[in-house]
C-alpha cells in the first residue's frame, strides 16, 4: 500500500500522480512537483524523540541510515525498496570560538557538518531517496548535471549498489578537481560540455525526457525528500528543540526548499510548536535569488509568484550572456531550478536572503576550518552570512543559529592550498581573478633548515 503521491505545486492545478511515475514537472501545467502523503494513514510517532529508539537497532541498515530512520516522514517506499549506503552519520557541533568571532553568546552557534556523508557532501541525503525511487520504477541508468557534489554522490550510489549505470554532465572548467575525481573513481561516464552548470542541466533534462534515463538532479522531488532529514538530525542534535535560525548556502536551492517543506510538515503534524527562520546566503557572483527577493520583491504569493518577473530576468541573462562566477563552485548557479519552492520556504520560515563576496566566503571557510571542521568553500557562505546579519542586527547575540556545512574540505583542496600557501602562481590562478586579494586567516607552512636549532627558533622555544 502506498501512502505517497506526487502533486503539482501550482494552486490552480494541484494535479496528483502516482509515485510509480517518473516525473520532474507536472504534465498538466509544467510546474514543479512535491511528494506528499496521506498522513492519516502513516503511523507517525507521537514525538520526534521516539525516533531515537532506532539507535538500538543499528545493525539494520535502514535504521542505521540517518535518512531512513526517519522514514515515516518520507514514507514513499517500503523498507525492502530502500537503497542505503550508510548516509546521514553527521555531527551537529556547538562552536563557541566561532560564536565569539560573530559576537554571539556561548552555546548559540552550531555547525551541521554534512561532509561526513559517504561521498563527502549533503547530497547523499537526497541521493539515497532518488536512488530508492529509481529502483522502485525499475530504472537501470541514472544521470545528473553537476558542479561536483551531485556527480560524486550519484556515482557512489551507482557504484556501491551496482543497480544503475551512471552518467554525469559537467560544464567546462566549472568543477573542483576533488569532486570530479570522485565521479571518475566511482565509475561514472562523465560528459563535459562547453558551457556552465545551467547549460549542462538543460541538456541532461532534454536527454532524460527522450530516453529511458532517470534524472537525479534536485528538480526530482524525491531528492528533496531525502534532504529534509538534515533538519531532523539538527533537531535531534539540539535535543529536539527548534533553533532560531537555519543558515544555508544558496545554489540550486534544493536544501532551502527541502528544509522549508520539512518544517511545514512537522508543524502540521504537531511535532514542533514553531518554525525557525531561514537565511539563504548567495555568492555575489551567483545572486539571482538575492536579486529576485531583495531588489524585485518576488514572493511565494500562495503559489502564484510573478512569473513575468522571473521570465524577464532570465531573458536578460540570455541577452547579456550573464554567467555565474564564484570560487564557491557548489553554488555557482544562476538559474536555480527550485526557485519557486525556495520562495515557499522563505515565506514559511519568515526567511531572508543575502549575498556575500568571494573574499568573505573563503575567509570564513578558513575560520570555520580553524575552529571546527574543514569544509568546502560554499559552506563558508553560512558564517559570512551570520557575520553580515549580526552587523545588521537581524540576528541577535542570544539567538540559537545553525549553519549548514554542505561538504568536506577535500572537495576543493587547490583553493585551500592557494589561500594558505601564498604561492604567487597558485594564488593568481585560484584567487586573484575572483577579486580575492587578501588572506588574513592564512596558515602557511614554515620553511626551515634541517636542524634542531632552526626548528626550535621557528617554534619560538628559545
Amino acid at each position: 500500500m502506498s501512502f505517497a503521491f506526487q502533486q503539482c505545486l501550482h494552486p490552480d492545478c494541484r494535479s496528483t500522480f502516482d509515485v510509480g511515475q517518473i516525473l520532474t514537472s507536472c504534465p498538466t501545467c509544467g510546474s514543479l512537483l512535491d511528494v506528499n502523503y496521506d498522513w492519516n494513514a502513516i503511523p507517525v510517532p507521537a514525538r520526534l524523540a521516539d525516533f531515537e529508539k532506532r539507535w538500538s537497532n543499528r545493525l539494520n541498515p535502514v535504521d542505521y541510515s540517518g535518512v531512513w530512520r526517519f522514514r515515516e516522514l518520507l514514507r514513499f517506499a517500503t523498507d525492502e525498496q530502500i537503497v542505503t549506503i550508510g548516509e546521514g552519520q553527521t555531527i551537529l557541533q556547538r562552536n563557541d570560538l566561532l560564536a565569539r568571532q560573530c559576537r554571539m553568546q556561548p552555546g548559540t552557534l552550531f555547525l551541521q557538518y554534512e561532509g561526513q556523508n559517504p561521498s563527502g557532501s549533503f547530497k547523499d541525503n537526497g541521493m539515497t531517496a532518488a536512488s530508492t525511487h529509481a529502483r522502485m520504477v525499475g530504472a537501470t541508468m541514472t544521470a545528473c548535471a553537476s558542479t561536483g557534489n551531485t556527480s560524486a554522490s550519484l556515482a557512489i550510489y551507482a557504484g556501491v549498489t551496482g543497480l544503475f549505470r551512471c552518467i554525469v554532465f559537467i560544464g567546462s572548467g566549472k568543477i573542483a578537481f576533488g569532486k570530479l575525481s570522485q565521479a571518475l573513481d566511482y565509475g561514472a561516464k562523465t560528459i563535459q560540455i562547453r558551457g556552465d552548470f545551467d547549460d549542462a542541466l538543460a541538456r541532461v533534462r532534454q536527454l532524460c525526457e527522450k530516453h529511458p534515463i532517470y534524472l537525479c538532479n534536485s528538480v526530482n522531488p524525491f531528492r528533496l525528500e531525502g534532504q529534509k532529514t538534515i533538519m531532523y538530525r539538527v533537531l535531534e542534535g539540539l535535543g529536539w528543540q527548534v533553533p532560531d535560525w537555519i543558515v544555508v548556502p544558496g545554489g540550486n536551492l534544493g536544501n532551502s526548499s527541502a528544509f522549508g517543506k520539512a518544517f511545514l510538515e512537522l508543524k502540521m503534524l504537531g511535532l514542533i510548536d514553531r518554525i525557525p527562520r531561514l537565511a539563504i546566503i548567495n555568492a555575489q557572483g551567483a545572486a539571482t535569488l538575492d536579486d529576485f527577493w531583495n531588489e524585485q520583491g518576488l514572493r511565494w504569493n500562495e503559489g502564484r509568484p510573478d512569473h513575468d518577473v522571473m521570465t524577464a530576468r532570465f531573458h536578460r541573462m540570455d541577452q547579456q550572456n550573464e554567467r555565474a562566477s564564484t570560487l564557491a563552485s557548489a553554488i555557482e548557479i544562476n538559474r536555480p531550478v527550485n526557485l519557486v519552492k525556495a520562495l515557499r520556504a522563505l515565506q514559511a520560515c519568515d526567511g531572508i536572503v543575502r549575498r556575500v563576496t568571494d573574499q568573505e566566503i573563503i575567509d570564513c571557510r578558513a575560520r570555520i576550518a580553524a575552529t571546527g571542521f574543514g569544509c568546502e568553500p560554499a559552506s563558508g557562505a553560512t558564517v559570512a552570512g551570520v557575520l553580515r546579519l549580526r552587523e545588521e542586527g537581524v540576528i541577535s547575540a542570544s539567538d540559537r543559529v545553525v549553519c549548514i556545512l554542505t561538504g568536506h574540505q577535500l572537495k576543493d583542496p587547490d583553493l585551500t592550498m592557494a589561500y594558505h600557501s601564498g604561492d604567487a602562481v597558485l594564488m593568481g590562478k585560484k584567487l586573484t581573478p575572483a577579486g580575492v586579494t587578501q588572506t588574513p586567516f592564512a596558515n602557511p607552512p614554515i620553511v626551515v633548515d634541517n636542524s634542531e636549532a632552526a626548528i626550535v627558533s621557528a617554534l619560538g622555544l628559545n
